[in-house]
């Protein structure tokens, strides 16, 4: 018995060598590093450094203010990527958020219910995902700002059932980042993004009408009647 679980451990571990042995000599036509890079090299330094200048925060902050000043679901009739009446009141404002920050780059993530095929539903949710990019846009926001579509398909319902179901069918917009070419952002003045809008909404607006300078005159009232 001892001998059969010390044979099986050199085997394996003869073939783990040879497989190395196979991995190392391969390494010799491809570039340095690649033996181990698993496709992953350099994003902890990227993370690293987004969280140091206050990116990362910065995006995670916007995003919780998008998600709380505006509807972020847009729905859809079975079957359907056509825009109804409350989608389009929906993705108005929208708009109207989005354009407030030109630095900002958006995502649009688009679902589906359970029923139909897999590869069916993940092109309904893309076809959802262009109509409400295409809308923006036809709202004055620049398609460069809309990133490249994703689309779930039928893999994340709110609501977890086989059948149809109008809550599953919908997209997400949702804050992705910083447009990287944008005065602001070069300087990495990101705080000042997140506040701007604040501080104006802290302005109070006149609620004076129809008076003009002239009625504060000091003489203004003085003279007879007609």
């Amino acid at each position: 018995m001892i001998r059969t679980a010390a044979a099986s451990i050199a085997i394996g571990l003869l073939t783990a060598g040879c497989s190395t042995d196979e991995r190392v000599a391969g390494a010799f036509d491809r570039e340095a590093g690649s033996l181990i890079d698993t496709g992953h090299f350099g994003n902890a330094t990227m993370n690293n450094h987004q969280y140091m200048t206050g990116e990362k925060q910065y995006v995670y902050d916007l995003s919780q203010r998008f998600a709380s000043e505006v509807m972020t679901t847009v729905n859809f009739a079975f079957n359907s990527a056509q825009l109804d009446a409350g989608a389009r009141d929906t993705l108005h404002e929208q708009a109207r958020w989005i354009r407030q920050f030109p630095e900002i780059r958006f995502r649009v993530y688009g679902h589906t219910d359970k029923v139909g095929s897999p590869a069916y539903n993940k092109q309904l949710g893309l076809r959802r995902a262009n109509a409400v990019v295409n809308y923006l846009v036809s709202q004055g926001v620049a398609r460069t700002r809309l990133e490249a579509l994703v689309t779930y398909g039928e893999t994340q319902p709110l609501i977890v059932t086989e059948g149809k179901e109008r809550r599953n069918r919908r997209t997400v917009t949702e804050v992705s980042g910083f447009l990287a070419s944008h005065p602001t952002v070069m300087e990495g003045r990101y705080a000042e993004i997140v506040y701007r809008e604040y501080v104006r909404s802290a302005q109070p607006q006149t609620q004076l009408s129809g008076i003009g300078g002239s009625d504060f005159s000091v003489n203004a009232g003085l003279g007879g009647g007609g």
